[in-house]
């Protein structure tokens, strides 16, 4: 692709970063519409939406294409996580969400490692095929696969407990009133009207505090945008970039899924996000002061797994701390809008006038999440965590 479109470096990262631009743009309202709207419809639309782009892709030819493909995609995908995470939050209690959020995410883990499989195999082997680069048959396949399952969701995804048809009243009953007693507080509460919802986000200080969070911890998983960039400079060629960034995956998906699972238990989300974040931390002081290649690489994957295990469990604990659909739905998606733009500073981190060592990136990460142990810490003192809390 950086041949074709005559890329740099720079331009690489101006592709990644003006994703984010449209994905901030569009989040609120995005996040607004949903709260009031119909999810099995919503969600499986804008997924839809960016599939059928993907596949448009093969058209693209230069620079411009490509920057303007991104940012409406960014528009596009604004609504679905923080969709989903509201969603999630309407169905399950605080101690029942960071298991299920851990395992929402490793959704994301699993492309990223069967993604790297994937990546390798389409683009050797269908490159030239029917006149088209192997790149861009990645974004057709994936794209085709992306609006196949769009379409199962819209099938299968639930509304809201109290909208859900297939529900029966004493079912609906039910799951309103057990989120009632996990909360605390009543889970259906009186309709606010959005632009009251924004101000209630914006006035509460958590807001601000978890965007901050959210954006050290963005900030530092910007690295995996670069895996097979590092892959490269610790001996692996060709299509071993691509399979040699699968273990950093699936080393993920296991301490992810286990730190969910502890998050819940315990009921201590935000210590689980520190432990997280020293993991991460310690492992990449480590890679920045070795030389061995394979060691690099072990504790690369221990990063890696230190934040995305921060990344779920933080949001299972974020989505509980804020009452009401309409100004969480707000919150949400401030925090997720704002969390992302850590990602536009985050792709220059890793210009290749600083290979084969990349210091200036991995310094930066570590003191990012160095940052994430201290913010959180700040923010578990000042209001606890509602997963404490003993419910029935």
């Amino acid at each position: 692709m950086g041949t074709d479109l005559n890329l740099t470096s720079s331009d690489y990262s101006l592709v990644l970063s003006i994703f984010f631009v449209g994905y901030l743009l569009w989040e609120v309202p995005s996040n607004m519409m949903l709260a009031r709207s119909t999810p099995r419809i919503f969600l499986p639309t804008i997924m839809f939406i960016w599939g059928a782009m993907s596949i448009g892709a093969k058209g693209i030819h230069n620079l411009g294409g490509m920057v303007a493909f991104r940012f409406v995609l960014g528009l596009v995908e604004a609504g679905f996580f923080p969709g989903v995470m509201l969603l999630m939050s309407c169905w399950y209690k605080p101690a029942e969400l960071s298991k299920r959020v851990a395992i929402f995410y490793t959704a994301a883990l699993m492309a990223g490692a069967f993604g790297g499989i994937l990546a390798g195999l389409i683009i050797e082997g269908l490159e030239g095929k029917a006149g088209t680069r192997g790149w861009k048959w990645l974004f057709i396949i994936e794209g085709l696969i992306t609006v196949f399952f769009a379409v199962m969701a819209f099938f299968v995804l639930p509304n809201y407990p109290a909208t859900t048809k297939w529900l029966t009243e004493e079912e609906r009953e039910l799951a309103i009133n057990r989120l009632r007693v996990g909360a605390g507080a009543d889970a259906e509460e009186e309709h606010v009207s959005h632009w009251q919802a924004f101000k209630d986000a914006c006035k509460d200080p958590k807001t601000w505090v978890f965007v901050v969070t959210y954006n050290l911890i963005n900030g530092a998983g910007t690295i995996s945008y670069f895996f097979p960039t590092l892959m490269k400079t610790l001996g692996y060629e060709k299509r071993m970039v691509q399979f040699m960034t699968v273990p950093i995956y699936a080393v993920s998906l296991i301490i992810s899924v286990t730190g969910g699972v502890i998050a819940d238990k315990s009921r201590q989300k935000a210590f689980v996000v520190l432990g997280a974040a020293l993991l991460s931390t310690i492992s990449f002081v480590i890679i920045t002061a070795v030389k061995n290649s394979k060691v690099r690489y072990a504790f690369l994957c221990f990063g890696g797994a230190g934040i995305w295990t921060a990344v779920p469990v933080f949001l299972s604990w974020m989505v509980t701390m804020f009452d009401g659909r309409e100004k969480r739905a707000v919150s949400i998606a401030l925090v997720n809008g704002f969390g992302n733009l850590a990602s536009v500073y985050g792709s220059f981190l890793w210009d290749k006038k600083y290979a084969p060592n990349y210091l200036p990136g991995f310094a930066t990460t570590t003191a990012l999440c160095g940052c994430i142990v201290l913010v959180v810490g700040f923010a578990r003192y000042m209001w606890g965590d509602k997963g404490v809390a003993k419910t029935s």
